[in-house]
């Protein structure tokens, strides 16, 4: 597999380093320094581009690659209030796009408990729920992308919140509280904490580093070959 690396920084160095691990090939590697070989013609050498950059950039990178006709695959995450400028683009195109707000596998399967206990905790009001996120310093965004599919899940399944909020809340309010911390080098850890006056319910997921998001990627850019269409990890993990 040939990959463009669309933003090179530590995830992109990350990713760079498992993906040679298991015998791809980086053709491409983008960042500030040398956005001018964005292009089509330099992007025609790569059969899957996976891009890595902040809220600000992303949307633009995505496109691009579109237009190119290369696959996609995003990790960015803060962008999501465009969300319908890139899906609709994606299928006016037929192109192909894999998004995830986190491609760890071992945080999809915890996306998978968190909805399973906020579907059990609908019936018991007694328990308030509160999410806790956990991010190195350079972290570009708060909350985080997975803290907010995490509140996303739990705000479909709970009648008795209605949104989420990065402030703090007073207790059974109807608001989600996410609380973030940016503490150095923490690759990411989430809390997911229902609390009443008689016991606590809490899962974690901590990240040890970077290689669960990395392989992750390049899994689903492996999955993204050949393919047309909208996809997320729940697909490329066969996950029901």
């Amino acid at each position: 597999m040939k990959i463009a690396l669309i933003g090179y920084g530590k995830m992109g160095k990350a990713i760079e380093a498992i993906a040679l691990e298991q015998h791809h090939e980086i053709v491409l590697r983008i960042d500030i320094n040398n956005a001018a070989d964005f292009t089509a013609e330099k992007m025609a050498m790569a059969d899957v581009a996976i891009e890595f950059t902040g809220p600000n950039s992303a949307v633009d990178n995505i496109l691009k690659c579109l237009s190119y006709g290369i696959p996609v695959v995003s990790g960015s995450t803060g962008w999501l209030d465009q969300w319908e400028k890139v899906a609709n683009y994606c299928a006016e195109i037929n192109g192909t796009f894999i998004y995830s707000s986190n491609y760890s596998i071992g945080v999809n399967l915890f996306f998978e408990v968190n909805k399973f206990l906020a579907g059990l905790m609908e019936q018991y009001p007694t328990y308030d729920v509160l999410l806790k996120e956990i991010h190195h310093t350079q972290k570009k965004d708060a909350p985080s992308g997975t803290a907010i599919t995490l509140a996303e899940q739990v705000l479909h399944a709970l009648s008795r919140k209605t949104s989420w909020t990065n402030d703090a809340v007073t207790p059974n309010s109807n608001l989600l509280e996410i609380q973030s911390e940016r503490i150095d080098p923490a690759p990411g850890t989430h809390h997911v904490k229902y609390t009443s006056a008689i016991d606590d319910i809490e899962i974690i997921h901590t990240a040890h580093n970077r290689t669960g998001f990395a392989g992750g990627a390049v899994t689903a850019a492996q999955f993204a070959i050949g393919k047309k269409g909208i996809y997320t990890m729940k697909e490329v993990l066969g996950l029901p």
